[in-house]
């Protein structure tokens, strides 16, 4: 009897629990082509391309082949998107695996030690390097197989055979709660149109920014054919236990299960942090690479002990009966208190499943199977829908998924600079861009695409990224959020500047320049900016 088919007899053997749980991940990093290398910039990409986004696909891939379907749903917001199918991006991905291969090869050579923790002396780092010279041909063999042409193949592909359902966004991932709302519908139709360009997917279900949610938002979600979203725990007062229609709009929010989601990520605790997993903070700065074991929370980085593969792949399994166990008491005892079979939504950002957390995808992959041979419907938001796991609608308060659910980290005192310059320009560019097109047109010809405008609105998402408040509020990397957001709007004001001028050829220049850098989401047309 096949793997498979002995998975499929267990499945058949297990005694079901009721209701359905769905996995939610949401793939999300800003726009960071053309805008930095290292310690923040493009090495940010392309280390969650190669440790997270090629090996969920090989994950996903390998499940498929076992004739499994509705396994997660994944979000990916449009600037990863663009980020995956960008040429300049993709070869940048090709020289930092090839660049791995080569620091994977120094270390499995090493002859003296390299650092001053035990994972950097020669024995050890020579068996990690030869580890991980193997892992960098598979995806280097990969990425030329799969991806040469961008993420759109590989994922259009895995929607084609229902494996996954899409979850789709606002172009630049901005906090809507805060944004004008002639730009939040803008953005929010513009991203769902940019997935369906890129997938031939047309997505129903967004994630929104951050889980960021503001009393009336669901009208916009309707007039854009948005059904379902996702929103924290707190938002529906912890009872998640069903998709709760918001007001009257029909439009359903998912809550994430926090005492599951919980289990294996929090901010204090989780699976990532057990002492057998690589330690994603302590460096063997001779070759850039990994080598070290958690080892435990109080343990400094030189004294981590090297990582032991066989040691990491016990405490998957460890952790994978965990979270089946916790997943099972938790659909009966929810089912129970409602008198129903209950839905159970485990959310993360997908960038904790290898980037973060090495061992991740494999837990993923071992989680996936092992659920339904434990008697757990697995599902997508999609499917809740369709098979009734809908309670009565429900009045949400402004929240996200920031530290206090509330606002705070993107409109709090530390970054109220930040929100004052948004507001400045987002104001700005409407006004010059409603100019632009207003003289572009006549009553014998529509108004002809204008690229100068376009770029406008481009560096006007770009400022207004939800990512850049974030990094300052938790001070990771603040000072380079602080430049990037005065970055695009120096460049918004600047060509908006030239244009109120009446020197269109200078912006059309200048628009021209930041293009080069910033010209993502092509199919942007400002034609489309709802009227005032």
């Amino acid at each position: 009897m096949s793997g498979a088919n002995k998975v499929q007899k267990r499945e058949a053997d297990a005694e079901p629990v009721p209701g359905l749980f769905t996995l939610v991940l949401h793939t999300h990093l800003p726009w960071l082509a053309h805008h930095g290398r290292w310690p923040v910039g493009e090495e940010w990409l392309y280390q969650s391309w190669s440790a997270c986004y090629l090996p969920l696909v090989r994950v996903l891939r390998t499940l498929a082949a076992e004739n499994r379907r509705h396994l997660i749903t994944l979000g990916v917001t449009p600037v990863v998107a663009a980020q995956l199918d960008d040429p300049y991006c993709l070869q940048g991905m090709q020289h930092w695996l090839a660049n791995w291969q080569l620091r994977a090869v120094e270390a499995a050579t090493m002859r003296t030690a390299s650092g001053a923790s035990p994972a950097s002396e020669p024995k050890a780092l020579r068996q990690f390097g030869s580890r991980e010279h193997t892992e960098a041909e598979r995806e280097l063999a990969e990425f030329d197989a799969l991806w040469r042409h961008g993420a759109s193949p590989a994922l259009r592909e895995l929607l084609d055979g229902e494996v996954i359902e899409l979850l789709g966004g606002p172009l630049a991932h901005p906090f809507q709660p805060l944004l004008n709302p002639r730009l939040r519908e803008f953005a929010l139709r513009e991203g769902l149109a940019d997935a369906a360009h890129r997938f031939a997917h047309s997505p129903t279900g967004i994630w929104a920014p951050e889980c960021a949610y503001s009393p009336g938002m669901e009208a916009g979600y309707a007039d854009a054919g948005v059904s379902h979203f996702m929103v924290d725990g707190p938002s529906l007062h912890g009872d998640t236990a069903l998709g709760r229609p918001v007001g009257d709009s029909g439009v359903v929010a998912f809550g994430r299960d926090l005492q599951v989601s919980y289990r294996v990520w929090s901010p204090k605790s989780g699976y990532p942090g057990h002492a057998a997993y690589r330690d994603f903070h302590t460096y063997d700065h001779a070759t850039g690479l990994k080598p070290a074991r958690v080892t435990g929370r109080a343990v400094p980085s030189e004294e981590k002990a090297p990582y032991d593969p066989a040691r990491a792949d016990a405490a998957v399994d460890v952790h994978v009966a965990d979270f089946v166990e916790t997943v099972r008491q938790r659909l009966s005892a929810e089912s129970a208190r409602i008198g129903r079979p209950a839905h159970v939504v485990a959310a993360f950002d997908t960038e904790l499943f290898g980037h973060w957390w090495y061992e991740g995808p494999v837990w993923l992959e071992r989680v996936l199977r092992a659920l339904p041979a434990a008697g757990v419907r697995v599902g997508t938001l999609s499917d809740a829908i369709a098979d009734g796991f809908v309670g009565s609608p429900v009045e949400l308060p402004p929240s996200s998924w920031g530290s206090g659910k509330d606002w705070q980290v993107w409109s709090g005192e530390q970054v109220a600079d930040l929100v004052q310059l948004n507001s400045e320009v987002v104001d700005t560019a409407l006004s010059t861009v409603d100019k632009a097109l207003a003289r572009g047109g006549s009553l014998d010809a529509p108004t002809p695409r204008d690229f100068v405008a376009d770029q406008i609105l481009r560096e006007t998402l770009l400022t207004v990224s939800s990512d850049w408040p974030f990094m300052v509020s938790k001070d990771s990397a603040a000072d380079y959020a602080r430049y990037r957001a005065h970055l695009h709007a120096h460049a918004t004001r600047e060509i908006s500047a030239a244009l109120a001028s009446g020197r269109d050829d200078h912006a059309q220049r200048l628009a021209e320049g930041w293009n080069r850098a910033d010209g993502l989401f092509g199919a942007l047309d400002a034609r489309r900016l709802p009227g005032r």
